[in-house]
């Protein structure tokens, strides 16, 4: 009978501990309040004109994307103030604070109907928090920002510091819990430096995901010398061109405080590489390959943008690597090194792992190599990759130097995994916001179905019914298997037969399964069951 089948997947699924996600939507009063801030360009920016007070959203928009970027978000750095300022003197950027600043972290064109994936933030986790409980407005809360701006700029940092103290006030009271992704990591470790009486006063935890504490190297060097693009795929044709992007960053403070930490210890130091062609003094040429540290590659991006301009109105304006900024990013670095946890504050580190990370950058090749540095942009740079998220090498995100109550690898992509069930779990734990009292993120994992099928048919009078059902667990590889020994590994196969009995024949059945377990492989490990069950069709 299909009620034996049944049985038995519940058996399987009792085993693996699956539980089903439940949809209905409450308010639970008991939560602490969580405030989310977003890495670099993960807030909505308006333009606001400043004689009819007129706004836009220029930040993000898929249509006319690269005109508005060009008209009001380019900039330059003022190292009088420490701020960059929009070269377009008619309007000022605002960041909105609708749905109490979540809107601006949510979706970052709430207007895009196609692709809306490739613009989603904190969306997936806004949605997944107010099905545990938590409420707009009450206990969940966003803090977006003008990510053109250094993590420690003052005005900022001000903005925060009012936000906390309202978040604390509209809980009634209730300290806050503190999520921060990428970047935003940064800003938040700036502020709990330069405002640790504020921090301490308010804040209960802090998770940080994703965050780039030691720099992403690779990233940034190309960034640097070819620009960057926030979105894949066709929605790039409508998007912002990448030296658009590079012309907005090259005056960001906030990309340079993203090179490499230059006193950390980088288990192998990341470096630009460069084929060039060399003359000896015999006047022979022949092509070598050159190595740059971190602080030798300064010299490379300043040759390579010394001539780098913007037209902008009718103007030129020179835009070479900006040493002002690099002054600003160091000391924001030597700030960030020096951080202290308050005593009162629980810090968790949730960071990524498993895919190819950019860590160094090679231009050029021994068959083409580069004649003039200031052509490095059109070149496309070949990376020397680690372990990481794709943009943060895990080595960095680890790194965050403070005491922390657990740090917690999750197999993820840098944006994605913020939309990561496994990530979900964590949270939901470290929030208070989970029944269960036995999970431990320690010794995680997430067991996501991947596959179900059932058929069933009459034959000679009997009912036979067959089911496949599989499920994919996700979890840490403690073991780090080489992949080798991973594949030399067999399956654990185990059966299970099931008879009922009767006073007649039209009441009996029989099922039997078959629960194949396959080793673990890069923290995944796939189960299968196949099972069937043949009983009197009356």
């Amino acid at each position: 009978m299909a009620m034996l089948l049944e049985n038995i997947v519940q058996a399987v699924e009792m085993w693996l501990k699956l539980r089903r996600n439940q949809s209905q939507i409450y308010v639970d009063p008991n939560l602490d309040p969580v405030l989310l801030v977003p890495g670099i360009a993960g807030s909505i920016l308006k333009a606001v004109d400043n004689e009819n007070g007129r706004d836009e959203r220029v930040w993000v928009r898929i249509l006319a994307a690269d005109y508005k970027l060009r008209t009001k978000l380019w900039s330059r750095f003022d190292p009088s103030t420490g701020k960059t300022v929009s070269l377009d003197q008619k309007t000022s950027i605002v960041v909105p604070e609708d749905r109490y600043g979540l809107y601006s972290i949510d979706m970052l064109d709430p207007d895009l109907i196609l692709g809306r994936e490739c613009v989603y933030y904190f969306h997936d986790m806004i949605v997944e928090m107010l099905k545990w409980g938590f409420q707009e407005g009450k206990t969940l809360f966003g803090f977006g920002y003008d990510f053109r701006q250094s993590n420690r700029f003052q005005d900022t940092l001000k903005r925060l510091a009012e936000k906390l103290e309202s978040v604390y006030e509209a809980s009634g009271g209730k300290k806050i819990n503190i999520i921060t992704h990428s970047m935003g990591g940064l800003l938040v470790k700036c502020f709990m430096c330069l405002h640790s009486d504020i921090f301490e006063k308010y804040v209960k935890n802090w998770i940080a995901i994703a965050a780039p504490f030691r720099g992403a190297p690779g990233y940034v060097a190309s960034t640097f010398l070819n620009g960057m693009s926030f979105v894949d795929g066709w929605e790039q044709n409508f998007f912002i061109s990448k030296w658009s992007m590079h012309q907005l960053l090259i005056e960001c403070p906030s990309i340079y405080e993203l090179m490499p930490c230059p006193d950390f210890n980088w288990q192998h130091d990341p470096v630009l590489e460069i084929w060039k062609e060399k003359q000896d003094i015999e006047g022979n040429s022949k092509i070598v390959l050159e190595s740059f540290h971190p602080n030798e590659s300064i010299d490379i991006f300043k040759e390579a943008l010394s001539s780098n301009t913007v037209d902008y109105d009718g103007e030129s304006i020179p835009l070479p690597f900006n040493l002002e900024i690099l002054k600003w990013a160091d000391e924001t670095h030597k700030l960030l090194s020096n951080a202290k946890l308050p005593s009162q504050v629980k810090f968790y580190n949730i960071y990524a792992t498993n895919l190819e990370t950019p860590h160094s950058v090679c231009y050029g090749s021994e068959d083409s190599p580069v004649t003039d540095l200031q052509l490095l942009r059109f070149f496309l740079p070949k990376y020397i990759c680690v372990d990481g998220d794709g943009t943060v090498p895990t080595e960095s995100a680890k790194a965050d130097g403070l005491k922390a109550e657990a740090r917690v690898g999750v197999p993820g992509e840098h944006r994605g995994i913020l939309s990561d069930h496994h990530v979900f779990r964590i949270l939901k734990h470290w929030l208070k916001a989970d029944p269960d009292p036995y999970y431990n993120p320690l010794n995680d994992f997430v067991i996501l179905p991947t596959a179900f099928e059932m058929e069933s048919h009459q034959e000679k009078g009997l009912q036979v019914t067959s089911l496949k059902e599989e499920w994919e667990i996700i979890s840490e590889d403690q073991d780090n298997p080489d992949d080798d020994a991973a594949a030399n590994r067999k399956p654990v196969v185990s059966s299970i037969s099931i008879s009922q009995g009767g006073d007649n024949q039209s009441s009996r059945a029989e099922a039997r399964a078959t629960l194949t377990v396959h080793p673990q492989n890069e923290g995944k490990q796939h189960v299968e069951l196949n099972a069937f069950s043949v009983s009197v069709d009356a």
